[in-house]
């Protein structure tokens, strides 16, 4: 599937939503610890493109399904692990609450794994921007989230956020009915 001028704009404007929502963090770019980081995720959502293209190129494959998820897991966690000795020092394995293993246990089978399988299927069912734009609903969810549990303030500038993160999934998603004769 070829990429469509639709479905660029409805990404565009998603993003623009993001966009919108870290704006007053923009001059942070200057300080280098908070541009590194901004650069890394960069970097992260490059990679997460590159993968989601060649995993819609290659969706027809489903016997490659679980090794392409052991590849990607595995060097996921060899990067990160790496860089997490770089930067943070020695772990104190003797801190870690069991609360805490147990957590990321559960979020790596089901925030990892089965998100990762449904993201897949997604894949198999619609065009790759389609299911890129699916994921900007995450901050949406977060921000009414952090409104309903944790009493966040939402502003103006969230509410702009979210409509223009709404009108991209729209634009992106919105297909004409067939007229019936």
């Amino acid at each position: 599937q070829k990429p469509s001028l639709k479905g660029f704009i409805g990404v565009f404007v998603g993003f623009l939503g993001i966009v919108f929502i870290f704006r007053d963090g923009i001059s942070d770019l200057l300080e280098p610890g908070y541009r590194n980081g901004i650069l890394s995720l960069v970097i992260a959502v490059s990679g997460w493109t590159i993968g989601t293209i060649y995993s819609k190129k290659h969706s027809g494959k489903p016997q490659y399904i679980f090794l392409n998820l052991f590849y990607q897991f595995v060097f996921s966690a060899i990067v990160q692990l790496g860089l997490a000795l770089i930067f943070s020092g020695e772990a104190e394995v003797r801190s870690w609450k069991t609360e805490s293993i147990f957590a990321a246990v559960y979020l790596a089978v089901f925030g990892s794994v089965l998100g990762y399988f449904c993201y897949h299927y997604a894949l198999k069912k619609v065009s790759a921007s389609e299911v890129s734009i699916l994921t900007y609903f995450n901050t949406v969810i977060a921000i009414f989230l952090g409104w309903l549990i944790l009493n966040e303030h939402v502003g103006v500038d969230l509410i702009v956020a979210t409509v223009l993160i709404i009108a991209g999934v729209f634009i992106t998603n919105y297909k004409k009915k067939a007229e019936v004769v």
